[in-house]
């Protein structure tokens, strides 16, 4: 008996150690909810209220993934983009601080150029496109939204964007280049001019 009693109590404390580490690696995620939308809908009573949530999830070191989340109240719409969000996350290439290749990212009507840029740029971007770049860690970037600027499908087209970038590394191998051929201009060592001259 004592040694079942010993056992359940260790049961008891893994349970209590596995949400402190949940809550831990929540905390080192950068969680950004982009939009909130309220949506009605007529029913022979009257009116029935609903709520759109859209979250980016990020750890700020190539990971990144948006959810969406729809519910009677505002925190479960909040909770269940969250968890959807988490769920997406996907790695994505980076060069330094920037991408490493101009890409254009659609989502129905929605469309999103995201170009390299030098470091010291800073994150040149907007609403939806900014959260979901700074939750990707990216900090030097050039953005274009272009067409509709409905929340859900920028953040979307941003997303397909970046996962439709391609690893130097790959790319180089492909090709039969240097690493230092595929690169952006400013990151190759000691050549100048944006031709690479």
């Amino acid at each position: 008996m004592p040694g079942k009693e010993k056992k359940e109590r260790e049961q008891s404390k893994e349970k209590q150690r596995k949400p402190r580490e949940r809550e831990e690696e929540q905390e080192q995620l950068d969680e950004r909810v982009v939009h909130i939308a309220r949506t009605a809908k007529v029913l022979k009573g009257g009116r029935r209220f609903a709520f759109r949530a859209v979250v980016v999830v990020g750890d700020n070191h190539g990971q990144v993934g948006f959810g969406v989340g729809k519910a009677r109240e505002v925190p479960d719409a909040v909770r269940k983009a969250s968890d959807r969000a988490r769920r997406a996350m996907r790695p994505i290439p980076l060069v330094g601080t920037t991408i490493p290749h101009p890409v254009i990212g659609n989502a129905s009507a929605a469309r999103v150029l995201l170009r390299p840029a030098s470091p010291g740029t800073g994150v040149i971007a907007g609403g939806g496109v900014r959260a979901v770049l700074e939750a990707a860690g990216i900090r030097d970037i050039l953005t274009k939204s272009q067409g509709s600027a409905n929340m859900l499908n920028v953040v979307a087209a941003t997303f397909k964007a970046l996962e439709s970038l391609k690893s130097p590394e790959e790319e180089a191998r492909r090709r039969g280049k240097s690493l230092e051929a595929v690169t952006p201009f400013w990151l190759r060592g000691g050549q100048g001019g944006p031709n690479g001259e």
